[in-house]
C-alpha cells in the first residue's frame, strides 16, 4: 500500500449509479479511465476533494477507496508539498458546476465556443480534478504542459498522468 505524502493527490472509484453515469459519460468524450473522482491528501489523514455541494475536507477513510496516488510519480519538494496542501485548504467551500463537465465534453469534440470556456472559468466553480490541477497551480507546480487551459483535466486525464510516468520510471 502506498502512504500517501502532503500534497499527493489521488484517483478513486465512485460506486453506484452516480459512478456508472460519471464513467459513460467519460467514456462518450473519449476519456475512459478506470477511475471517476481525484482528491488531495492534506496530512495526518485528512484529504480535501470537491464535491455536488462544494469543496470539503474530510478524514481519508472516510473518502472513496483509492485507486492510485500520485506518490512517487510527481516529484514534489518539502515546500511545493505545503503550498500544495495550504492550497487546497483555501480551496474548501469553493462550489460545484456541472456545466464545467459539459464544458470539457465540448472542448473534447473541438466544438467549444470562448465564451462557453470563459464563463466557466470565471465562476470560479470547480469539479474534482479542476480542484486538483488548481491548487497544484497555486503552489506553482504544472501538472500538464500540453498547453490546456486551467480547468482542462479531467480525472482520467490524472490517471494517464501518473500511470504514464510511473511505467518510464
Amino acid at each position: 500500500m502506498t502512504t500517501p505524502l502532503p500534497g499527493d493527490f489521488a484517483l478513486t472509484k465512485i460506486r453506484g449509479i452516480t459512478g456508472r453515469a460519471i464513467s459513460a459519460g467519460q467514456y462518450l468524450i473519449g476519456d475512459g479511465a478506470p477511475v471517476q473522482h481525484a482528491l488531495i491528501y492534506i496530512g495526518h489523514g485528512w484529504i480535501v476533494q470537491a464535491m455536488p455541494g462544494g469543496a470539503e475536507c474530510i478524514p481519508l477513510e472516510d473518502a472513496s477507496p483509492v485507486v492510485a496516488w500520485s506518490t512517487g510519480k510527481v516529484p514534489l519538494t518539502a515546500a511545493q508539498r505545503v503550498a500544495i496542501a495550504h492550497a487546497a485548504c483555501r480551496l474548501v467551500g469553493t462550489p460545484y458546476s456541472f456545466l464545467d463537465f459539459a464544458s470539457l465534453a465540448l472542448e473534447r469534440f473541438h466544438v467549444r465556443p470562448r465564451w462557453v470556456r470563459d464563463y466557466v472559468a470565471s465562476t470560479g466553480h470547480l469539479i474534482c480534478s479542476q480542484l486538483v490541477d488548481v491548487a497544484y497551480r497555486r503552489a506553482g507546480v504544472e501538472l500538464f504542459d500540453d498547453g490546456r487551459i486551467p480547468g482542462d483535466v479531467t480525472p482520467g486525464d490524472l490517471y494517464r498522468l501518473i500511470t504514464e510516468r510511473g511505467s518510464r520510471g
